[in-house]
């Protein structure tokens, strides 16, 4: 018990030094302030966005700050896709373009418990994100040699081309990694039904590539006794496999999940071939040792946590002796045997959705109910029908006999679909919470881990932490007022399913990230069409009552001057007064004054009345390169209550 306590200790001392590391060498530090800018640069990464209406570049370039600083780095620029009859495939990997552009620092936390897009610039060596301004001039084309880029989208092309709608632009995903073409509406019946992961190259598709390369091999090779007889089998068919996954993963785009898939891929091959259990958890901790090793920043990330907790899922749930039990009837007939498999295939995805609940509660604030149900169908139709077909139907296009085959992609595709559709479409299909506290989301984890790990009946005792954790989520309040870092957009929740918005947006991002994080299902309303507010040019007043007592909130959204005497009056009158812009010192509400100078140093915020209680971004951030505050502000919010 001494060895193993010391051993966890010097094991997380380790990993506190390889995150520290990557940061201080490879971490990217933002622009400080929005610019507008010319660039020269190289295009390293180019995304085909078609939904939207954009390509995606990604540019080695050099940015000279305003105080005449020059920064060397990434930065992702997103530019408006051509005119029908125009082409912008000479936008390709390793070509050289000139830009004008409006940049922004990578986006920290909208509100508490949203996404850190500021965290994953950092170590993703981003330095800003923005948008073309006007003509883009192509100073020198893509080199012969990087075109891998071109490759792709051509694939991709070919494949829409031949396939069209949205099984098309599904078809083009799975066999390139080309998510762009997908339709909103699509896309999210997807995510509501639980089969969203199936649209990114995860290990599902290179564990489909890679066992069949590997089938195949195996049985090609078993068919000529010349080769059986002198060559091992396995470890042959193992090389063709890796080499299949190797080249899979980069031609649909070597992103860092699918590196992730593509090690774990490698590692079940090196298990077979060496004649090892491929599926278990020792074999999980060696890949887990190293995505850790060479991307730290993923352990608090939802693909980490998600893919491997299915895994280790599947492996302690399919290894438990209930399960062994249920199915060691070694002389029932075949068709028992059939029901009994099945039985366990839908129990397994029961319990994976349990288990991968928590996770996306925690960073989605929604949760699949029938996802379990819906994957038993649809990871066998993509995995034995829809991606053979598809490479059948490649195989076949090269002597134009492809049509037959993608006729039947088609029809898979919509079948997929019209799963995700109805399932997504039946009441209750998601459940929608507010922020989890992340050491709630630690509790559950842990006792998930406990259960996994142990055996016997002492694995029970994690269903403590669990259910303890379950109960504290489900008893989470609604954030009553939601603050994005700027102060632009102000949300108020608990008047109904909707969500009452300050300013309308031209975007769906905002609104919609505000609902997941308020766990609201209905939609954004404007604040003023609300009977409880009473908005003019300048600011919007509303009243909101919580176990019998009134706050009055005031927000500020013109940008006119005001009268200094009358605004003097209207904060003191108010409990809240926010702003996005700096308020004088004479503004003086009863309890919080969030204006431009103090949401500088919290970042977003989330405000519950009832409780007393003030959430911002910067208590769960710290002080990091991504989030850097002033040092009179690290753990000294405001306190929530004063002035009651």
């Amino acid at each position: 018990m001494r060895l193993a306590v010391l051993s966890l200790g010097l094991m997380v001392m380790a990993g506190c030094a390889t995150i520290w590391i990557k940061s201080a060498f490879l971490g990217t530090p933002p622009i400080p302030r929005p610019m507008l800018v010319v660039l020269d640069g190289t295009v390293v990464d180019r995304q085909v966005q078609a939904a939207q209406g954009r390509l995606r570049l990604i540019l080695q370039t050099r940015v000279t700050l305003l105080s005449g600083e020059t920064r060397d780095g990434q930065v992702r620029i997103n530019v408006p896709l051509a005119p029908a009859g125009q082409n912008d495939s000479a936008l390709a990997d390793g070509a050289r373009v000139r830009l004008r552009a409006r940049l922004m620092p990578p986006a920290p936390p909208m509100v508490p418990g949203s996404f850190d897009f500021a965290r994953s610039a950092w170590f993703s060596g981003l330095m800003a994100t923005g948008s073309s301004v006007g003509a883009i001039t192509l100073l020198a084309p893509a080199p012969p040699g990087t075109r891998l880029d071109a490759v792709r989208q051509r694939l991709a092309d070919h494949i829409r081309t031949q396939l069209g709608g949205s099984p098309g632009a599904i078809a083009a995903a799975f066999a390139s990694g080309d998510r762009g073409s997908i339709a909103t509406a699509d896309e999210d019946a997807m995510r509501d039904a639980g089969l969203t992961h199936l649209l990114s190259i995860s290990g599902l598709h290179v564990s489909a590539v890679v066992g069949a390369v590997y089938l195949i091999t195996a049985r090609l090779l078993a068919l000529v006794p010349f080769l059986a007889l002198r060559l091992r089998v396995p470890l042959a068919a193992a090389a063709m496999g890796a080499l299949a996954g190797i080249g899979y993963t980069l031609l649909t785009g070597a992103e860092v999940p699918t590196i992730r898939s593509c090690l774990a891929a490698l590692l079940v091959l090196l298990a077979l071939a060496l004649g090892r259990d491929p599926l278990s958890l020792r074999m999980l901790a060696v890949a887990a040792f190293i995505v850790m090793l060479f991307w730290p920043e993923a352990v608090v990330g939802p693909s980490f946590q998600m893919s491997f907790g299915s895994v280790i899922a599947i492996i302690a749930f399919d290894s438990s002796a209930p399960v062994r039990r249920f199915l060691g009837h070694a002389h029932e007939g075949w068709a028992m045997r059939l029901v009994r498999h099945l039985a366990l295939v839908l129990a397994t995805g029961l319990v994976i959705e349990l288990a991968l609940m928590p996770m996306a509660l925690f960073h989605f604030h929604r949760a699949g109910i029938y996802g379990a149900a819906a994957n038993v169908v649809a990871i066998p139709l993509t995995t034995f029908v829809t991606m053979p077909l598809i490479a059948l139907a490649l195989l076949l296009d090269l002597a134009g006999w492809g049509a037959p085959a993608w006729w039947a992609v088609g029809k898979s595709l919509d079948a997929l679909l019209g799963l995700a559709h109805v399932t997504a479409s039946q009441p209750g299909a998601v459940t929608l919470l507010p922020g989890m506290p992340g050491w709630v989301f630690g509790l559950m984890v842990g006792g998930l881990l406990w259960l996994a790990l142990w055996t016997g009946r002492v694995r029970l005792w994690g269903l403590v932490p669990v259910g303890v954790g379950a109960v504290l989520t489900i008893l989470q309040p609604t954030p009553d007022v939601l603050v994005t870092g700027d102060g632009h957009h102000v949300a108020l929740a608990g008047e109904g399913p909707n969500l009452l918005m300050l300013r309308a947006t031209r975007s769906d991002y905002t609104p919609s990230m505000l609902l997941e994080n308020a766990g609201l299902e209905g939609e954004a309303r404007p604040l003023d069409t609300w009977p409880g507010a009473q908005c003019n040019a300048d600011f919007c007043r509303a009243v909101l009552t919580r176990q019998g007592r009134r706050y009055t909130v005031l927000m500020s959204r013109g940008r006119d001057q005001v009268d200094w005497q009358a605004l003097t009056t209207a904060c003191a009158a108010a409990d809240i007064v926010i702003a996005d812009r700096t308020l004088p010192a004479s503004c003086h509400p009863r309890w919080l004054k969030a204006d431009r100078r103090l949401l500088r140093q919290t970042g977003g915020l989330a405000i519950y009345l009832a409780q007393g209680k003030l959430a911002t971004v910067a208590e769960t951030e710290g002080q990091h390169g991504w989030f850097p505050v002033p040092e009179a502000w690290v753990g000294k919010g405001p306190h929530a209550g004063k002035g009651h």
